[in-house]
């Protein structure tokens, strides 16, 4: 009975460090009148040094922007700062509508107050700002890096929507995430891919189920999407769709092996660290100036091992790959051959971590990575680095 207890709640401390939901188990619960309130949140230091060329964004999380080619890098870069710390208020009043407003200091590059959540609900009807529907953590591997693996299961993001849930299952419309793009001249004139500026006619639609049988937790969803422009004088569109599974199997009281699978089709906006460094483009115009979907997948796999006393050990691996292959050869066709070469093809990582939680509510840690990305030229890169994390729930 008391290994069962570590292993759950070693399991349940890795989900919430990753993914930014620590704090609320340990929330400081009052009452007003006839409501319930709880504040939560905690104060977080998270620390980096690059071994190779400098990958840290704020929170120190690695990136895959400017990766490939980064071979004359300058090496060794260290950094810290605390802007993942947060703070939220949960309230339940008397009729019993739960409310929930929270925010970290992750906004305008590092610092800045930024909006996590800020949500209504009642009865499975909820409606504001929270995680996407589709999205799971059943799956994730627990890593300090605040961004994680590359091939998570859907879009490790909070989107503005309304969602019904009804048991294991839920729905929602959401605020859609896409990104055009199409080959032209920069400012200067030379040969780029470009952003298309695209028109929102329909919200996204998403369908999850996620439910758990013994030592087995399980997850499963769909998304469908309009990807299109109009320029007044021109108006093309077609509809991409995703999905993904996800995973978790408690193979003894000590061992937890997990993993997710993901597919999409003109919708790589919800393919996870697919581009630049999140979400790749999701379409294409073609020189006819029809929309064409790119096309993408991914997936990780890792395992969670509980030492005891509070100490654990996670290892993960994350991969994602994006089709480019018909928008080179439309791009050539436009006389703008090799224009997409810069664009990544293959982003990928592994994650390896110790944590130890030596009293209630804190939790320290010390991670490796190993970041490597492949543009559609050929073009690679790779860099090893090692993160340092703090933090002090309430």
């Amino acid at each position: 009975m008391q290994s069962n207890k570590l292993r759950m709640a070693i399991r349940a401390t890795a989900a919430v460090a990753v993914l930014g939901v620590a704090g609320q188990a340990s929330a400081v619960n009052f009452n007003a009148g006839d409501y319930e309130l709880n504040l939560y949140g905690y104060g977080r230091l998270n620390a980096s040094y690059d071994i190779d060329s400098n990958q840290a964004l704020s929170t120190r999380s690695g990136s895959f922007e400017d990766l490939a080619g980064n071979d004359d890098a300058a090496d060794g870069h260290f950094g810290a700062d605390a802007f993942q710390s947060r703070i939220g208020l949960t309230t339940m009043t008397p009729e019993g509508v739960k409310i929930n407003v929270e925010g970290d200091f992750r906004g305008g590059g590092g610092g800045t107050l930024r909006l996590r959540h800020a949500y209504g609900e009642y009865n499975g009807v909820l409606m504001g700002q929270t995680w996407s529907n589709f999205n799971s953590f059943v799956g994730n591997t627990a890593t300090l890096d605040f961004d994680s693996l590359p091939g998570l299961a859907g879009l490790q993001n909070r989107v503005a929507q309304a969602r019904y849930t009804s048991g294991p299952l839920s729905i929602s419309l959401e605020d859609p995430q896409n990104t055009i793009v199409g080959a032209g001249l920069d400012d200067d004139g030379d040969p780029a891919v470009l952003a298309v500026d695209g028109k929102d006619s329909l919200p996204a639609f998403t369908a999850r189920l996620e439910d758990a049988a013994g030592g087995l937790s399980y997850s499963a969803a769909i998304l469908a999407h309009q990807v299109g422009y109009d320029t007044g004088a021109d108006d093309e569109s077609t509809f991409g769709f995703a999905t993904f599974i996800a995973a978790k199997m408690a193979l003894t009281d000590m061992i937890t092996i997990q993993g997710t699978l993901s597919y999409s089709d003109g919708a790589n906006s919800y393919l996870y660290r697919s581009g630049e460094n999140f979400g790749a483009a999701s379409a294409y115009v073609d020189p006819t100036g029809d929309v064409e979907a790119l096309s993408g997948y991914g997936g990780s796999i890792g395992a969670g091992i509980n030492l005891g006393g509070g100490r654990s050990v996670n290892i993960g691996y994350g991969l994602v790959e994006v089709d480019w292959d018909d928008a080179e050869d439309d791009a050539a066709t436009a006389g703008f051959a090799g224009v997409v070469g810069s664009q990544s093809e293959t982003n990928s990582a592994i994650m390896a971590n110790y944590q130890w939680t030596p009293v209630q509510n804190v939790m320290m840690g010390v991670e490796y990575q190993f970041l490597q990305r492949d543009n559609v030229d050929g073009t690679d890169g790779d860099a090893n680095r090692i993160l340092f994390a703090a933090q002090y729930n309430f």
